[in-house]
Parts: C-alpha cells; structure tokens; sequence
C-alpha cells in the first residue's frame, strides 16, 4: 500500500492503518446503497455543483427522498458526524431496505476519518451551512457536549478507555472534536441569525401518538 500516490507510508517499518467492521450479508440484512446528494468530486477536472452553487440545497429539495421526509434532515446529521471525524470521503451511504424510506443511514466506511487533526475541512458541513436545518435533538446534544462538564473530548477519552485497543485516538484528535464542535455551532448560529430558529431547527421531539390514543380520539 506504500504507493507515491498515499500519504501514508512506513516511518521506516510501521504503517498506519484502519480496522473496518463489516455489516451482515446482503441476504440477512437487504441495504441499498444511495449516492450522496453532497458527493465530493474526485478529479481535477470539474467540481460537482454543491462546490460551485450555494443554492444547491434548492435543487435537492425538489427531489425525492428529500422533498418529502426526514432524509435531508438525517444527511444533515452525516455530515455533522463527517466534520466532526475528519471525513471527506462520503460518496455513498447505505440504508437497511426492512425500514422503508424513512429507515436510518448507515455510517458506514468512515476509514479516512481522524487523519489530520490540525485541519478542519468546512465544505463538509455544506448540507448543514447550504440547507440551514437540524434535528432539535441533535442541536441540544451538540450544546451539551460543548459545556465544560460534558466535553466532547472528555467523553470520548473515557469511552476509548474501554477499548481494547485504547487509546485508539491521539490527544490531539480528541482536542480536534471540541474544537470542530465549535465551528458547527457557529454554523449553525449563522443559519439561525439568518433565517430564525422556528425555520432553522426541526422539531423531532413530538412522539408520534400510538394508534390507541389515534382511535380513542376519532370515538370523540
């Protein structure tokens, strides 16, 4: 793997690496794989429009999955999880089929994720800065993590401790979390200043009523 082309390569005989966890057969567990609206160009010879329009968001609305449910919303989170590690490289993702369209995503292959700590890549953030929307739950989550008690990295730090392969993480890409954390907040401040928290922020904390409930009110 030592190629010109990599940029890791054996200093002189350890080589960095990554362990990848692989999900079921596609016979136990049916999943799609769906491009990502915000896939990133991998060539010198054009930029994909999201790079280039700032009102790219406008064009994905209109199309379904997105026009429709909570998909934006979900991208959104992928790309907050993106930024946080570092990730540029999030072409596709993936969704198990049993739960229809409004199933969760999957995360999967975050293998260029944590690679260089002192960078901070904003175009990853383009869904959430182009969209202007998120998650209520995943804002409060985020504010709470960025408070002195519930540090991002302090929680990481004690959760890798039970690794086996702790620490698993470099101080300085724990300390990379908080600050990129930051900078998704400040993102989001923007959206807020800009267009007001009632349109910026979705409200996902309504529990859906249970058909008892459903039924009992149609009686009335």
């Amino acid at each position: 793997m030592c190629k010109t082309e990599y940029a890791v390569c054996g200093n002189p005989h350890l080589l960095e690496g990554s362990l990848s966890a692989f999900l079921p057969s596609l016979n136990l567990a049916p999943r799609l794989s769906i491009p990502n609206p915000w896939i990133r160009s991998y060539s010198f010879d054009g930029k994909e429009e999201w790079e280039v329009n700032p009102l790219y968001c406008n064009t994905v609305r209109e199309i379904y999955p997105y026009s429709n449910s909570n998909r934006l919303l979900n991208i959104v989170d992928m790309a907050i999880f993106d930024f946080l590690i570092g990730n540029m490289d999030r072409h596709h993702y993936e969704m198990f089929t049993k739960f229809g369209d409004d199933g969760f995503l999957l995360h999967l292959d975050n293998a260029r994720g944590f690679g260089r700590h002192s960078h901070d890549e904003i175009s990853i953030l383009a869904p959430l800065s182009q969209c202007c929307i998120i998650k209520r739950t995943t804002l409060l989550r985020l504010r709470l993590l960025a408070e002195p008690e519930y540090r991002l990295s302090d929680v990481m730090r004690e959760s890798l401790l039970q690794d086996p392969l702790a620490p698993v993480l470099t101080e300085p890409h724990l300390l990379a979390l908080d600050r990129r954390l930051q900078l998704i907040l400040e993102a989001v401040g923007k959206c807020i200043d800009t267009f007001g928290e009632a349109t910026v922020v979705a409200n996902d904390t309504t529990q859906p009523q249970s058909p008892a409930a459903h039924r009992a009110k149609l009686d009335t």
